[in-house]
């Protein structure tokens, strides 16, 4: 009877102590800051059309990764309607696409750098 109440006690010693780092485990993650989230990869693309009016730019693209896309050609918006004003047709460019509020968008796109020959 002996061993069984020392058997009784060792698993209660057992399982309080895991209870235990359970609850600090829990306490650490909330109490640990939030990191910033990351940014969108840059993926490569041709400009086919910009629509100034709409907000609208039209990319011929590679995998869009964040966004399990493959490559395609199709319209975005844009995050900010001013960089539709520093590319044209035929741009060759990088991006990153977000989807913002149910729309596939542009959130930063610049002049891709042209390759090392």
């Amino acid at each position: 009877m002996k061993s069984i109440n020392k058997s009784l006690a060792i698993i209660g010693l057992l399982l309080a102590s895991a209870v235990s780092a359970q609850t600090a485990n829990n306490a650490a993650a909330v109490a640990a800051p939030a990191t910033a989230p990351t940014a969108a990869p840059m993926t490569s693309a041709e400009v086919r059309k910009v629509d100034k009016e709409a907000k609208k730019i039209t990319l011929k693209h590679g995998e869009i990764k964040n966004l399990d896309m493959p490559p395609m050609t199709m319209v975005f918006k844009v995050k900010d309607a001013a960089v539709l004003d520093k590319v044209q047709a035929g741009d060759k460019v990088m991006f990153s696409a977000e989807k913002v509020d149910g729309v596939y968008t542009v959130t930063l796109i610049e002049a891709a750098k042209p390759d090392a020959k």
